[in-house]
């Protein structure tokens, strides 16, 4: 079964990336250029991975965050960022609440994307 993935950042250039790391993988991404839109997206399709920016304008990655889990609490999100000491507080208070994520840094080169997306799913994925 292809694992369903989306990418929330509002860097045009980081969703290309990521979507051209994956496209020769058994994985469907979609991407979203911000909080809003991705929330809209999970609603209506449901993914088993969110690659979610911190720092968007309008709602930003921890707001998108609480959102998110209302609609699934099991899915794997994984937060991306280059802002992570900006919102210290901010993710410590998102652990307290019980929402579950994985931090990383940007950026995220092409074989560590693969990397944790393979991890996650069991392995490497044959190419398509």
């Amino acid at each position: 079964m292809t694992k369903r993935i989306l990418v929330i950042d509002d860097d045009e250039f980081v969703r290309k990336s990521f979507k051209l790391a994956l496209n020769n993988y058994k994985y469907y991404v979609d991407t979203a250029e911000s909080g809003e839109a991705g929330v809209k997206m999970q609603k209506n399709q449901g993914y088993d991975l969110i690659f979610l920016d911190l720092n968007m304008l309008g709602m930003n990655g921890i707001e998108t965050l609480r959102h998110l889990r209302d609609i699934d609490k099991e899915n794997y999100i994984y937060i991306i960022t280059a802002f992570d000491n900006e919102y210290l507080r901010e993710l410590k208070n998102a652990r307290f609440e019980r929402l579950e994520f994985e931090l990383f840094n940007k950026p995220l080169e092409r074989k560590k994307i693969i990397a944790l997306t393979d991890g996650l799913f069991g392995g490497p994925t044959e190419y398509i």
